[in-house]
C-alpha cells in the first residue's frame, strides 16, 4: 500500500471518529419547555425569530431548534400533524384553532393540564393560555403532533 493510500485511510478513519453521534431524541416535554422560555417575546406577523412570532412562527421556530421540521402556517401545520384525540393531548403537540373562520388559522404548543403557549396576535405578546377559556373552547379544530413518541 502506498504512503499516500495509507494517509489518506489513516484521515479518513480519524474523521469518522470526529462525527458527532445523533441528537437526543426530542420529547413533547423538550417542546412545551422550550417553547415556556419564548413567553414574553413579540408578535410579530410572518416573524418566526426571536425577534417576534405570529402563531405558526412560534410553532416553526420550537420545532427547528430540536431539528424536527414542520410547515410554515397553521394551516398547513394542521394538515401535516400527525392527528392527535384531544383528551389524549401530551406536552408538545399542537392544537389548532379556527377564530373568525371556517379553517384553521391559529396554532399553540400545549404545554399540559389545558394550557398551551401561543403568539395571540397584534399587540400581545407569546403568552400561556388555557383551552378551558370559552374563547378557545369555541375555537379549537384539532390537535396534532410533529415529535414522535419512544418507544416502549
Amino acid at each position: 500500500m502506498s504512503v499516500r493510500l495509507a494517509s489518506t485511510l489513516l484521515l479518513v478513519a480519524l474523521l469518522a471518529g470526529c462525527q458527532s453521534a445523533p441528537p437526543p431524541r426530542t420529547t413533547g416535554e423538550d417542546l412545551a419547555s422550550f417553547a415556556l422560555t419564548l413567553r414574553g417575546t413579540q408578535y410579530r406577523y410572518g416573524g418566526a425569530t426571536r425577534g417576534g412570532f405570529d402563531c405558526s412562527g412560534l410553532v416553526f421556530y420550537a420545532h427547528r431548534q430540536f431539528g424536527l421540521e414542520v410547515p410554515r402556517t397553521a394551516r398547513e401545520q394542521s394538515k401535516r400533524a400527525e392527528r392527535v384525540k384531544p383528551r389524549k393531548l401530551k406536552p408538545g403537540d399542537l392544537v389548532f384553532f379556527s377564530i373568525d373562520s371556517w379553517r384553521v388559522n391559529h396554532v399553540g404548543i400545549y404545554i399540559g393540564d389545558g394550557r398551551f403557549v401561543h403568539a395571540p396576535g397584534r399587540g400581545k405578546p407569546v403568552t400561556v393560555d388555557s383551552l378551558d377559556d370559552e374563547f378557545y373552547d369555541d375555537a379549537f379544530e384539532s390537535a396534532g403532533r410533529f415529535w414522535k413518541e419512544a418507544s416502549r
